[in-house]
């Protein structure tokens, strides 16, 4: 008997510790974490600077209201500024909580222009968060089972399609802003068209729509860039992240620049734990790792590694339909649904999980050694192609 909700189907394992890109179990089993903690293990687990800066500020100080100054919150919000583009950041404990910041200034925005009911644009199989408002704007109607009357305020659009958003444009005059995911993390890892980003910039400016990009999950060098939209060279009105910018310590940020940037005033928003200084000096410590060891530039080759070592082992083996994504955000999309796969690699030391049914994700730590990526590209070969097999015999026995 477990005192815990049942919120999540556990694998039959527990983690006792890790340290870089390998976690062990409590029977001393190792594993090789491809899945990252979803996103989050940017700079490897129990990164000496990251474990130093959170011990040593859990014994200068942890957390005191917003009430206050907080210098390390006006440090890091500074440094994420500068890498963004943008000109302020509101801070927050999780990726749900800066996209309903994001939403908010959205309504803010909508209202401020005489829109008595703002609309936000959102995407289909779009992943935003769990809270009444982001799974609203998320576009999976299974997760979304049991909690209506869902949050009104959202329309929906098909993902990457410039003239579908322009129609509802031409329908709706209550659209204040679009949100969506440069790569559809949650989706199946579906990175957005070549352009759409660039073409969504400009309709947003021609409509005074605010773009928003939530980057939760491709954000923070991910992607070989700080910003996965900043592959187009564009600069969003709003991004968020949260995962990967605390390494394992619980953060977000909603950042904005221009006239969104102004919107949230006393009184209109607010958290009580959001931007403590043990959070921030983690996200600090986080920025400096990746400054220092050049990890922009590792994620990008490392990340080609994996996909061309993939393409090649598997890519032609039928019943693999595509292997895509950018940087170490990677996805491998079978022809068939494939939850068994998590139990062969969970078999085989390895770490992932499937996602959108057929899509085997993998999102691994920033810091992979050669000999890391080269145990992933076998380990994840052997488990596909033995899934495949058994599925082609049980079909031939069938």
């Amino acid at each position: 008997m477990t005192a815990l909700m049942s919120s999540y189907g556990r694998l039959p394992i527990s983690i006792s510790h890790g340290a870089g890109a390998w976690l062990e179990d409590t029977e001393g089993r190792r594993y090789l974490d491809a899945l990252g903690g979803i996103a989050v293990i940017a700079v490897g687990h129990c990164n000496e600077r990251v474990s130093n800066a959170i011990a040593d500020q859990a014994r200068t100080l942890i957390h005191t209201s917003n009430l206050y100054g907080i210098p390390l919150q006006e440090q890091l919000g500074a440094e994420l500024c500068d890498l963004a583009a943008m000109d302020k950041v509101f801070f927050c404990n999780s990726g749900a909580e800066a996209n309903e910041a994001a939403i908010k200034i959205a309504r803010l925005h909508g209202h401020k222009r005489g829109i008595t009911n703002p609309t936000v644009i959102v995407m289909d199989n779009a992943f935003h968060g769990r809270t009444l408002a982001t799974l609203t704007a998320t576009g999976n109607a299974k997760i979304q089972q049991g909690f209506e009357p869902l949050v009104s305020g959202f329309t929906r659009a098909p993902f990457s399609d410039l003239e579908a958003l322009e129609k509802i444009g031409a329908e709706n005059d209550n659209i204040v802003g679009v949100m969506l995911e440069p790569i559809q993390g949650e989706g199946g890892i579906r990175p957005a068209s070549q352009g759409y980003l660039a073409g969504l910039r400009q309709l947003c400016d021609q409509h005074n729509w605010l773009m928003i990009t939530d980057e939760i999950q491709c954000g923070m060098g991910r992607t070989g860039k700080w910003f996965a939209s900043q592959h187009e060279n564009i600069v969003p009105d709003i991004i968020t992240v949260a995962k990967a910018l605390g390494n394992g310590m619980p953060i977000g940020a909603c950042m904005a620049r221009g006239d969104a940037a102004e919107l949230i005033q006393p009184g209109s928003h607010g958290t009580t734990f959001g931007g403590n200084p043990l959070a921030c000096r983690a996200g600090l410590a986080v920025i400096e790792e990746i400054k220092e060891r050049n990890l922009l530039e590792r994620v990008t080759v490392i990340g080609n590694t994996i996909r061309e070592g993939l393409k090649q082992s598997v890519g032609n083996i039928q019943g693999v339909v595509s292997i895509r994504g950018d940087g170490l955000m990677i996805g491998i999309e079978l022809d068939r649904d494939c939850p068994e796969m998590v139990g062969l690699a969970l078999d085989a030391g390895l770490l992932i999980n499937v996602t959108a049914g057929n899509v085997i994700r993998l999102l691994p730590p920033y810091t992979l050694t050669d000999e890391d990526v080269r145990l992933l590209i076998d380990r994840l070969t052997g488990c596909i192609t033995a899934f495949l097999n058994t599925q082609e015999s049980q079909g031939k026995t069938a």
